[in-house]
């Protein structure tokens, strides 16, 4: 009953800040002079985002939660996180952690699908 306590809990805070990031892509970019790729690019993490958190909260659902909700967290991390911090910063540094986190992510719903 823990894991479903945490995975449940996780996945509510990381909607809430996937609200939040919302907003802020919504309104905080709206005035500023960012161009149109970086507002996509900030677009694309918060979609990414929503729809990950929302599967933490299928995690324990799942035989093997504890695996699925650590590969789908860190995913998120190193994806969204890699998205947000490019297109809020307009430095590319860390943009070789996508793909790793997108793996991972793909790898989560695997994991949730054993």
């Amino acid at each position: 009953m823990a894991v479903s306590k945490l995975w449940g809990r996780l996945g509510g805070l990381s909607g809430a800040l996937a609200v939040t990031a919302g907003a802020y892509g919504a309104h905080g970019f709206r005035r500023s002079d960012r161009d149109e790729y970086l507002k996509e690019l900030f677009a694309t993490g918060n979609h990414y985002h929503f729809l990950h958190s929302l599967a933490l909260l299928a995690v324990p659902h799942c035989r093997r939660p504890m695996l699925a909700g650590s590969l789908l967290t860190s995913g998120m991390v190193l994806f969204c996180g890699t998205f947000y911090y490019h297109a809020m910063t307009g430095d590319p540094t860390l943009t070789k952690a996508a793909p790793v986190g997108g793996t991972l992510l793909i790898l989560g719903w695997v994991a949730m699908a054993l």
